[in-house]
C-alpha cells in the first residue's frame, strides 16, 4: 500500500489475513480447484488463520441417520480421525445434531463442561483429545448437509461471534458448491423401502431398529421412552427435541408437547370427547393424549 496526499493505493499483494478475507479465500478455492481439493484447502487456511488445531467437515447421508469424516487438517502433535469416522451413527452426536438442523453453530469453550444429555458426545470428544470446539451446519436451500468445524487439543478457546459468522459465511460457499446436485438423494431416502436404522442404547445393549417399527415416543424427563412395534419399551438418554430431528418427518409428526407419534401405526383416533382428543397406537396398551394445538396437523397428515 501506497500513501499520498489525500488517497491511497493497494496492490493485489496488499493482504490483511483477516476473518474478512475468508469468504473471499473460499471462493477462490472452490473456482480453482476440484470440489475435494478446494475443501481441504479451505479448511488449512481457516485452521491455520484461527489457531485451530482440527478443521474438518462431516457430511450425513442421505437418509440423515449416518454421517463420515470427508476433509480434516491437523497440526502440531493433534492425531487426525477421519478414518475412525467412517459411516458412524448420527445417534453418537445427536444433542449436537438437534443444533444443526436448526441452522444453529455451537461453541463449545470447554468439552469438559457439557449437559448430561450430551454425554455421547462429550466420550467423544475426550477420545479425540478435544479442549474446545467450533460446530457449523453446511446447508444447501435450507436443508442440512453436514457439519464443518474446530478443534483445540493443546489449549481452550473462547470462540468470538466474528469467527463464528467468518465460518459461516465460507460453510454456505462449501454447501453451495458441494451439494447443489444433492438433493434428489435427500429426496429419494426419504422415499418408502429406504433402508434406515436408529440406534438404542439400554442397559449396555445396543439396539439397531427401523425409524418404520417405533411406533411413537414420549418424553421422560431428561429422557425418552421409545415404544416400539413388537411392544418394547426403551429409555433413551437423548431428550424428546433430539429424537424430533432424527426421525424422519415424512411420518413422524408431534401430538402433544411431550409426545411423537408414527402415522403408521396409529389403530384409532378417539374425537369423541371436545376437550379430549386421543390416540391409540398399535402395541401400546394405553391411548395417547392429543393437545389442542396439534389437532390440526393431525387432521392434515390423518385426513380426518
Amino acid at each position: 500500500m501506497k500513501t499520498a496526499g489525500n488517497y491511497e493505493i493497494h496492490t493485489p499483494t496488499d493482504k490483511t489475513n483477516s476473518l474478512a478475507e475468508w469468504p473471499y479465500q473460499c471462493a477462490r478455492h472452490l473456482l480453482t480447484y476440484p470440489i475435494d481439493t478446494a475443501i481441504s484447502k479451505q479448511l488449512a487456511f481457516m485452521g491455520e488463520a484461527i489457531g485451530a488445531d482440527r478443521a474438518w467437515m462431516l457430511e450425513y447421508r442421505p437418509d440423515m441417520l449416518r454421517f463420515r469424516n470427508t476433509h480434516e487438517w491437523c497440526r502440531g502433535q493433534t492425531e487426525p480421525f477421519v478414518a475412525q469416522l467412517q459411516e458412524a451413527p448420527t445417534t453418537l452426536i445427536a444433542w449436537l445434531h438437534q443444533y444443526m438442523k436448526k441452522g444453529q453453530a455451537v461453541m463449545l469453550h470447554d468439552v469438559e463442561h457439557l449437559p448430561g444429555t450430551a454425554k455421547t458426545l462429550q466420550i467423544e470428544f475426550r477420545r479425540q483429545g478435544n479442549k474446545s470446539v467450533l460446530n457449523v451446519p453446511v446447508c444447501h436451500n435450507n436443508n442440512l448437509f453436514g457439519i464443518i468445524g474446530f478443534d483445540t487439543t493443546v489449549s481452550h478457546k473462547v470462540w468470538s461471534t466474528a469467527e463464528v459468522q467468518a465460518l459461516y459465511q465460507c460453510a454456505n460457499l462449501i454447501g453451495q458448491a458441494r451439494f447443489s446436485q444433492r438433493q434428489h438423494q435427500r429426496e429419494s431416502a426419504e422415499l418408502p423401502g429406504a433402508t434406515q436404522v436408529i440406534y438404542l442404547s439400554t442397559r449396555g445393549i445396543v439396539r439397531g431398529v427401523s425409524p418404520d417399527n417405533i411406533v411413537g415416543v414420549r418424553s421422560a424427563g431428561n429422557y425418552s421412552e421409545v415404544w416400539l412395534e413388537d411392544g418394547a419399551m426403551v429409555l433413551d438418554s437423548r431428550a424428546l427435541g433430539v429424537w424430533e430431528t432424527l426421525l424422519p418427518p415424512r411420518t413422524f409428526f408431534r401430538i402433544h408437547r411431550t409426545a411423537i407419534i408414527n402415522a403408521l401405526q396409529v389403530m384409532e383416533v378417539d374425537r369423541r370427547q371436545l376437550d379430549k382428543w386421543q390416540i391409540q397406537l398399535r402395541s401400546v396398551a394405553s391411548a395417547w393424549p392429543v393437545s389442542r394445538s396439534y389437532r390440526k396437523p393431525l387432521r392434515e397428515r390423518m385426513g380426518i
